[in-house]
């Protein structure tokens, strides 16, 4: 196998698929937007009841970006 069908064979498949990428962009933002939206519900409501649902929210809106970073990961070829 020469340089140039070991580089064809090892390559990162976000970059032959632009729409993942996109994808990945996109779904980071929104889940971004999401969390500053929570965390100022968080810091804005008076009672306990809210402040917690707010809360959960976050940690939600966190917990889901980690899950993107790692379909992301697992996507990615692993290093040679």
């Amino acid at each position: 196998m020469n340089t140039s069908s070991l580089r064809d064979a090892v390559h990162d498949p976000l970059d032959t698929h632009p729409p993942l990428r996109q994808l990945f962009h996109q779904l980071n933002n929104q889940l971004g937007i999401i969390l500053a939206h929570a965390e100022l519900l968080e810091l804005k409501v008076a009672d306990d009841v809210n402040r917690s649902r707010a809360a959960q929210v976050v940690s939600s809106a966190m917990d889901a970006m980690g899950t993107v970073r790692e379909i992301r990961r697992l996507s990615e070829p692993a290093s040679v």
